[in-house]
């Protein structure tokens, strides 16, 4: 996949999650974060899925990856929420 694909594919996937774990009070993220969300969210659901399989996971642009994609995601902004959910009571 080239670098465009890339960031189409991580634009999507971190919007898509973003709906996932936002609710309905979710906050509305730019164009940016959801790209750096996916991107960052896809090399997670990667990882994540070596270590259930045992097998790599070769991401092209079809919806299993996508898929993979979006679950690393949602994984790092429920990790993140979490964070800022805790540095926000101190």
């Amino acid at each position: 996949m080239g670098f465009f694909s890339w960031i189409v594919f991580g634009a999507l996937a971190g919007w898509a999650a973003n709906l996932v774990i936002g609710g309905r009070d979710r906050r509305r993220q730019g164009c940016l974060v959801s790209v750096l969300v996916g991107v960052v969210g896809a090399a997670l659901g990667g990882l994540i899925y070596r270590l259930a399989t045992g097998h790599e996971k070769d991401f092209g642009f079809d919806f299993p990856s996508f898929g993979v994609a979006v679950l690393g995601a949602v994984v790092l902004l429920g990790i993140l929420r979490l964070a800022l959910g805790l540095v926000r009571r101190e």
